[in-house]
């Protein structure tokens, strides 16, 4: 009885490890436009939102992508712990201009940080901005850049 007890919990251990790292694949959505290139992107808005960002997700389709919104500006720094997928974050200022882009290795806890204060990084496929020919000074537009 015993070794079945103790199986039971490992099980419903497992299943709620399981439960906790599911990808985020319903959140908010905006169209982000640079020139003539649109962009699916699903909105973190909150902490937790933040915290698991784009992780465990297998899959994204190309120009799909998470803008990460913040309350002001600050030095924003991300890491790929976790995240299975090769991204490049866009550091974005409050007018939609790129102040750099940063290519992430998967599965790495190395910082990747904004030039200088920004509230918005936008993560999308590894190669897709140098793809479009988008670069720092490039400006994005959409809601949450339009006036």
């Amino acid at each position: 009885m015993k070794k079945l007890t103790t199986l039971f919990f490992a099980l419903c251990l497992s299943a709620l490890a399981l439960a906790q790292v599911q990808p985020q694949t319903q959140l908010q959505r905006i169209t982000l436009s640079a020139g003539i290139h649109q962009m699916d992107i699903q909105l973190a808005l909150t902490p937790e939102q933040h915290e698991i960002g784009l992780m465990y997700r297998t899959e994204m389709p190309q120009g799909e992508g998470m803008l990460f919104v913040f309350q002001t500006p600050t030095k924003q720094c991300f890491w790929m712990k976790n995240t299975i997928l090769a991204l490049t974050a866009a550091f974005i200022a409050d007018d939609g201009s790129i102040v750099n882009l940063e290519d992430m290795k998967p599965q790495t806890t190395d910082s990747h940080c904004s030039l200088k204060p920004v509230r918005y990084v936008l993560e999308m496929n590894q190669g897709w901005f140098t793809r479009k020919g988008i670069k720092p000074g490039s400006k994005l537009s959409g809601r949450p850049f339009s006036n």
